[in-house]
């Protein structure tokens, strides 16, 4: 069976057949880096990342682009209250951005591009389309695409131009008076007093939000890619714009799958400010294990919305626990193991357990429905804790913790918890490092280091000795 996923461009579930074989092209839209990260950041990030996940385990090697737009008018507000360059505000938030990711288990993207590290490359798309008619210089030295002279604007979000032009007068972008046609978009701004801003044919200015991606998805996966991923609000305008940017510039499709994830509600609300449901990833993981985040976005499918609250967030903790509990049994069982060589009622057991990967992967090859997929993974818990004992070999427990472990990291969820280090083991670690150290043992006393640190441990040396401190 081939992996099926649903194309919002056609609003039907597709077989995945990559442009390359064997590799799979992927652009996920990041974070506006003006603040923490948001729970409705995290539902992309973690969904994003498990179907990069899946991709791999399948044998795929996935080149994964997720940008972070790192110039934009609420980075320029924020810059301006706390009196200093926009670039302060974006490198602050894209390194907590970087943390809450680690936290969640979010792979790094194969490459993290800056909306402001790729201008040239935005200077020479806008030229690309003003050469071909598809765009035009307004008085000012704004830039603005020409909306009309793509002929397939709408395929994504099923919207038709004169629908758009004549009813939905709030679909509209902001209509200045010297646009050709109020469905024009911007691809090149003036500057304002105070904002960061970049010489160009046209104006001093900066580049319109769309533009960003279409040149940070042409530059490092190419013209054609297989999968752009991003939330539903983004369909339209910005997803749209980019497909006119990108095909008109291009002059061949521009994303083969467009995946669009479901919005995040809180206590059955929309999330915002000004309701008082606003929560930053930061908030909730003061709570709650990142873990936990992380096993309740991926409780249900990712098109369907997704409702936060405290009692599912509990049920969310209770079912990852159930998970670490098995494991954490099989572990302690293991450890205590007489045998070590599989009878044949155990192997026999194993063949059985095969079959709920077989069964996860069906769930995660229908559209990457994670919801059945850690069904599954209980099943395999009740399987495991039905057939576990005191009495079973080492051979036979490893493996049902294997098949679990395996399942869950698909997944990106951590089931195996460490052991909690105590005191006087760090103590005695520390002690250990200043002898490797007095000895100019340092590779020791680095591994030492590292140790620790993997443990949650952070050493700091200080005049008056080393100190230490959990993270």
């Amino acid at each position: 069976m081939s992996i099926q996923i649903y194309n919002t461009l056609s609003k039907t579930k597709e077989d995945f057949v990559p442009l390359e074989e064997g590799k799979v092209k992927m652009y996920v839209c990041g974070p506006t880096v003006y603040n923490y990260i948001h729970i409705g950041n995290a539902r992309p990030m973690i969904v994003f990342d498990t179907v990069r996940r899946y991709l791999e385990h399948k044998g795929y090697e996935v080149n994964y682009v997720s940008n972070f737009t790192d110039v934009d008018d609420k980075i320029i507000k924020k810059a301006l209250e706390e009196g200093v360059d926009s670039e302060v505000i974006s490198q602050r938030f894209i390194e907590e951005c970087k943390k809450d990711m680690a936290s969640l288990n979010v792979k790094p993207a194969t490459t993290h591009p800056l909306a402001t590290q790729e201008i040239d490359g935005m200077k020479d798309m806008i030229n690309e389309l003003l050469e071909k008619g598809h765009a035009y210089v307004a008085s000012d030295g704004t830039v603005y695409f020409r909306t009309r002279s793509f002929a397939q604007y709408g395929k994504l979000s099923h919207k038709n131009l004169d629908d758009l032009r004549g009813g939905n007068r709030s679909l509209l972008v902001t209509g200045e008076e010297q646009k050709e046609d109020p469905l024009d978009f911007v691809l090149w701004k003036p500057k304002k007093e105070g904002e960061p801003s970049w010489e160009s044919p046209w104006c001093d200015g900066r580049p319109g939000w769309h533009i960003e991606c279409s040149v940070m998805s042409r530059r490092y996966l190419g013209e054609e890619i297989d999968i752009h991923a991003g939330g539903e609000d983004l369909i339209f305008p910005h997803h749209e714009n980019e497909i006119a940017q990108s095909e008109a510039a291009n002059g061949k499709p521009f994303a083969k799958y467009w995946m669009h994830n479901a919005f995040l509600n809180i206590d059955n609300r929309k999330m915002s400010k000004s309701a008082g449901n606003f929560f930053t990833v930061r908030e909730i993981l003061a709570q709650y294990d990142p873990q936990v985040l992380r096993f309740f976005m991926l409780s249900a499918h990712y098109r369907s919305p997704l409702n936060f609250s405290a009692e599912l967030m509990e049920a969310a903790k209770n079912g990852y626990e159930r998970i670490c509990n098995c494991v954490d049994q099989l572990n302690y069982l293991s450890g205590q193991a007489k045998g070590d060589s599989l009878d044949e009622k155990e192997a026999a057991a194993l063949q059985e357990a095969s079959g709920y990967e077989e069964k996860f992967d069906a769930a995660m090859e229908d559209d990457f429905n994670t919801a059945d997929a850690i069904s599954v993974i209980f099943e395999l818990v009740k399987f495991a804790n039905t057939h576990a004992s005191e009495g079973s070999s080492k051979a036979f427990l490893e493996a049902l913790k294997k098949e679990v472990v395996a399942l869950s990291d698909i997944c990106g969820l951590i089931v195996e918890r460490k052991a909690e280090m105590l005191d006087e083991e760090v103590e005695a670690l520390i002690a250990e490092r200043q002898a490797a150290r007095k000895r100019k043992d340092f590779a020791r006393a680095d591994q030492i280091r590292k140790e620790l640190l993997d443990q949650g441990i952070v050493l700091e040396d200080t005049r008056e000795g080393v100190r230490w401190k959990r993270a």
